[in-house]
């Protein structure tokens, strides 16, 4: 095996990458473009497992006094020497991370939050010698590193210990703060809002406006929350968001990147696919990847060349906002149908973008949840926006089947309230009624939205009535249904047991285009003939075989059958 660089699946430290022979994308350019842009407090709002913690990681490591310049020997940002001179290894650099504010409680939570001013004081007490300190700015660092901390000492913690860096190095402090919006998301879905937003405010207020000491402050989240917030009164402060063309490409691996990873690992034959499953996200005026999605499906295809790919970001997150997205559908004044078909079929939805909301605001309106759903990288832009309307879309295959999945989770909920239907077309598929079944399906798809010929892959199309189906099936308790299992020759799509009987259905599921849905069907019952997808059955002593083709095109289907006594 080639001697590759390893893959940092899930490492989000800059100096551990590059100590340790890691892979990494050459990102440095941002620290450029950060003093160019100039902004005394910068927020870089983007979805997760963008890149953001990684990015502060290498912030920290360029700008913190005593790092080691090594660790940039190659990289974008050594060509500018003298910007170098200036600046790598010159300021006291504070650096927290907000993203295990994860608490229950606002007790908790601010447990949780004194853990890390106590984790920071900690580090920057091991760097500065301590018979130069004078006897208060040890008793402040003290104060900074006992877990009893008094709420008016948090929420002084940053800018005291940024005054007494200050006094210590001579020099104006950098603060970095990674994930700022966690805990005010945590603290939204367990009942401490208010509480949280106070804490968050006070604490930001004392670090970013009211602090002499600050040399330039740099913020990353999920969602750019009002100033009315917790940013209240910050004049000082330069958002950027996915839309800003500023930064676009630092977010995200472009297309040149993924090229070249995929060219080093021996990846090139692998590009159309990484390019339909992780591409698509538009940030300002640039196209890019998702890095998670890129980084995990190169290290899972070295091992194992022939797997298909994955969700990857689908376990990243709770995915409530999908969950409060389907759960709209058809409801009077929110989202249709119509829009969530167009969407699922790779067609844009034009809808208005409000980019500062508070997490209460979140899901009061189907306005906010649009722009939820494009701040959070569910949905992305095409073209160019007018004013605040965007022109939204699913970004790729990964994200569109993360919404296919929910889709068919809502449509198994519903079939859950229809026993009547779900009796009715079991009974007519066991006593071998093509015509009944294919009436109750087609009605109960008109129900439904449906996956065209437009964007999709016919195998993903296919596997969409293969769920719908599925759905209806499982609430049959004396049957054992089993899906893609290995039978004869090949994987059938659905193999039935029927409890107590002799008898067993095989289902073969096509997507037919216009006008070929007989033709569909018949391949479908040539295919079980042909795999012998029954010989289960016969091992089974099953005697009584019902083959059914169903082909599926938009709402309507074709159902066709042949018996085996």
């Amino acid at each position: 095996m080639a001697e590759w660089m390893k893959l940092p699946v899930g490492i989000e430290e800059f100096e551990k990458i590059r100590r340790n022979g890691f892979y990494y994308v050459d990102k440095t350019g941002l620290i450029e473009e950060l003093l160019k842009q100039w902004g005394e407090v910068n927020l870089f709002t983007r979805p997760r497992r963008f890149g953001k913690s990684l990015h502060m990681s290498m912030l920290k490591s360029f700008f913190s006094i005593g790092s080691d310049p090594g660790l940039f020997d190659g990289l974008k940002i050594t060509q500018d020497t003298k910007l170098c001179e200036e600046y790598m290894g010159q300021f006291p650099v504070i650096s927290i991370s907000l993203k295990g504010v994860n608490a229950a409680n606002f007790q908790d939570a601010f447990r949780f939050l004194i853990r890390i001013i106590n984790a920071e004081a900690r580090r920057l007490w091991v760097l500065l010698d301590g018979e130069k300190l004078d006897c208060i700015d040890r008793k402040i660092l003290e104060d900074l590193l006992d877990r009893r901390m008094e709420m008016d000492t948090l929420v002084y913690s940053l800018r005291e210990l940024s005054e007494i860096l200050e006094r210590y190095y001579g020099k104006k402090v950098i603060i970095l703060i990674d994930e700022y919006d966690v805990p005010l998301a945590k603290a939204n879905e367990n009942g401490y809002y208010d509480e949280m937003v106070l804490l968050i405010r006070n604490l930001f207020e004392n670090a970013l406006k009211t602090n002499s000491s600050l040399k330039f402050a740099v913020l990353t989240g999920c969602l750019r929350v009002a100033k009315e917030s917790i940013f209240t009164g910050l004049n000082h402060f330069k958002i950027y968001p996915i839309t800003k063309a500023v930064f676009d490409e630092y977010f995200g691996f472009t297309d040149d990147e993924v090229r070249e990873m995929l060219r080093y690992y021996g990846m090139e034959a692998d590009y159309e696919t990484v390019k339909e499953w992780y591409d698509g996200y538009r940030f300002g005026k640039v196209d890019v990847y998702c890095p998670w999605d890129v980084i995990n499906y190169c290290s899972d295809h070295i091992d194992d060349p022939k797997l298909l790919p994955q969700n990857y970001w689908l376990n990243t997150s709770s995915n409530e906002v999908i969950h409060r997205f389907i759960d709209s559908a058809g409801k009077l004044g929110r989202l249709t149908r119509a829009e969530l078909e167009r969407l699922v079929n790779g067609e844009t939805v034009q809808k208005e973008i409000g980019q500062e909301l508070t997490y209460k605001e979140l899901y009061t309106s189907m306005d906010n949840l649009w722009s939820t759903l494009f701040m959070t990288g569910y949905l992305t832009q095409r073209g160019e926006p007018v004013g605040n309307l965007y022109n939204l879309a699913v970004p790729n295959q990964e994200i569109r089947n993360i919404i296919t999945e929910h889709i068919l989770k809502s449509f198994k909920e519903d079939i859950g309230k229809d026993g009547e239907m779900v009796t009715a077309f079991c009974t007519a598929l066991a006593e071998g009624k093509p015509d009944v079944v294919e009436g109750l399906f087609t009605g109960y798809m008109e129900k439904t939205i449906s996956v065209q010929d437009t964007f999709v892959r016919r195998a993903i199309r296919e596997n969409f009535y293969h769920g719908i189906l599925l759905g209806i099936l499982s609430y049959k308790e004396d049957w054992i249904v089993r899906s893609n299992r290995e039978s004869g020759d090949g994987f059938s799509d659905i193999l039935i047991t029927i409890d107590g009987t002799d008898t067993g259905i095989v289902i073969e599921v096509k997507y037919a285009e216009d006008g070929s849905e007989e033709k569909e069907c018949r391949d479908a019952l040539k295919q079980i003939a042909a795999k012998r997808y029954e010989a289960s059955f016969r091992q089974e002593g099953v005697h009584k075989i019902i083959n059914y083709g169903i082909a599926c095109n938009k709402k309507k289907c074709r159902v066709m059958m042949e018996k085996h006594d």
